[in-house]
């Protein structure tokens, strides 16, 4: 399983091979952060940043936030609200989507998307 610090380091020097723009020091002012403590994220040395860090890293990376969000063991506040409504209903649904392969749950996601249930 990738970690959190290993994919955001992997995606950023993906992209700083195309442009310098991704060196550590440039992402880590344009997020006004530490370069330092970035360095520290990438290499696993302090836990993953607050859900703010993580959507401006997300977004500096152009990387989904929930998938970044995901890999720092967090769940966004939009979600923890709609969790926190029904907390059963979705733990019953989480657990129940865990074996299910991934072509079903894209089906059962388009499908209540979409409306059609």
């Amino acid at each position: 399983m990738t970690t959190f610090g290993c994919f955001v380091r992997e995606r950023r020097e993906s992209l700083r091979e195309d442009d310098p723009a991704y060196s550590i020091r440039r992402v880590a002012q344009r997020m006004g952060i530490q370069p330092s403590y970035l360095s520290k994220v990438e290499r696993g040395e302090v836990a993953p940043p607050s859900e703010e860090t993580t959507r401006k890293l997300a977004a500096e990376l152009d990387v989904d936030t929930d998938v970044l969000l995901a890999l720092a063991g967090k769940v966004s506040s939009d979600l923890q609200d709609a969790i926190r409504k029904r907390p059963a209903l979705f733990a019953e649904l989480i657990r129940g989507l865990k074996e299910m392969p991934d072509h079903a749950v894209l089906r059962l996601v388009r499908e209540v998307r979409d409306g059609e249930w």
